[in-house]
């Protein structure tokens, strides 16, 4: 079965560890409502340094290009910072679905509440 790719952001903080343990996390439950995840915050720090601003320059560029080839944006966690804002700007303008993760998950019928539909029905 061919998954569509979803593209994970969330405002992900200065612990790589957190950030790690939270982006799997999301991703498990993406996978399991059907997509095929992508989470660069859990990939991208392997091997390059943000430190370095070339590198984290590369960084934002290779992200870019992720979410370019993403089905859908999946917008996880509870706040929103900058990076998350201009994920869903970039999503917007090239025209792909943003959503949440309860989103997600309600919409394939794994969510704790029902769609707001199929109440009014």
């Amino acid at each position: 079965m061919k998954r569509p790719l979803a593209y994970i952001t969330a405002p992900w903080g200065g612990n790589e560890i957190e950030n790690t343990e939270d982006a799997a996390g999301y991703c498990r439950k993406v996978y399991d409502a059907g997509f095929s995840p992508i989470c660069p915050v859990l990939f991208l720090p392997l091997f390059l340094n943000d430190a370095i601003p070339q590198e984290h320059k590369d960084g934002v560029d290779i992200a870019c290009n992720f979410l370019r080839r993403a089905h859908v944006l999946v917008v996880c966690g509870r706040n929103v910072d900058e990076t998350v804002k201009n994920d869903i700007a970039t999503a917007e303008r090239l025209h792909i679905t943003a959503t949440t993760l309860d989103g997600i998950l309600t919409v394939k019928g794994q969510g704790r509440e029902k769609c707001p539909e199929k109440e009014r029905r």
